[in-house]
């Protein structure tokens, strides 16, 4: 059977649907279209300051690592100077107090990777703040829509007629359905960068304390490899 192709009719029907179905959801949809936009703006903006380039990656941590055991600290600083990212500036305090003792390095390595860490996590908050209350205006636009309903059938004087119910159930319905929409996103958005604080955390840590091995004993501890290394490991051992 050969079906009709979608005319630009039809869509335009669909997408006046749409709008009326916003439309019935009354001004607390709007809000959370407002909201929704908030959500995307600070993702946007995140997305940007969390890039690979910007926090710094696996395969700076290994560079800055080989340039230490080839070239000592002056080397690894070189790197650091040249990679301009939240990693090489945790490193590079931590490399600029070289000749000190191991807790006046450590101290100011831990500042620094805070600053960094305060930086990328300051514009997460807007995301749960989105998360959070998009849900419970959804639920407020329901209650609200069932009380209308409601109302609607007490001044028809018990005429059931599903006319009159149809847009206080329709505000209902909209508001949940659209601060569920707004929400799920944001959420998983602040929870996809919160990880990308916390991995940024475990990498500065992981190279500072190898950097260190390197400066104190001249060993270098293997590094994090960039790629998946059981085949090869199980070859090593057969």
């Amino acid at each position: 059977m050969i079906q009709n192709p979608t005319t630009p009719a039809d869509d335009s029907v669909a997408t006046q649907t749409y709008i009326e179905m916003l439309q019935a959801g009354g001004p607390i949809v709007y809000l959370l279209l407002g909201l929704s936009v908030v959500a995307l703006a600070f993702s946007v903006e995140r997305f940007m300051r969390m890039r690979s380039s910007a926090v710094g990656s696996a395969r700076f941590g290994n560079s800055v690592l080989n340039a230490m055991e080839s070239g000592g600290v002056k080397a690894a600083m070189e790197v650091c100077e040249k990679g301009d990212n939240g990693m090489s500036r945790t490193l590079m305090a931590g490399l600029r107090r070289s000749d000190f003792s191991l807790v006046e390095r450590d101290k100011a390595v831990e500042d620094a990777g805070m600053r960094e860490y305060r930086i990328l996590s300051q514009n997460l908050r807007p995301l749960m703040v989105v998360s959070v209350i998009s849900p419970l205006l959804g639920l407020l636009g329901t209650v609200w829509g069932m009380i209308k309903a409601f109302q609607d059938l007490a001044a028809s004087q018990g005429r059931a007629d599903p006319e009159l119910l149809a847009g206080g159930i329709s505000m209902a319905l909209t508001t949940t359905a659209v601060g569920l929409a707004v929400a799920i996103p944001a959420q998983a958005s602040y929870y996809w960068f919160k990880s990308r604080t916390d991995k940024f955390v475990r990498n500065v840590e992981h190279y500072y304390y190898e950097l260190n091995d390197i400066l104190v004993h001249g060993v270098q501890v293997a590094p994090v490899p960039s790629v998946n290394t059981s085949k090869d490991d199980d070859v090593a051992a057969a």
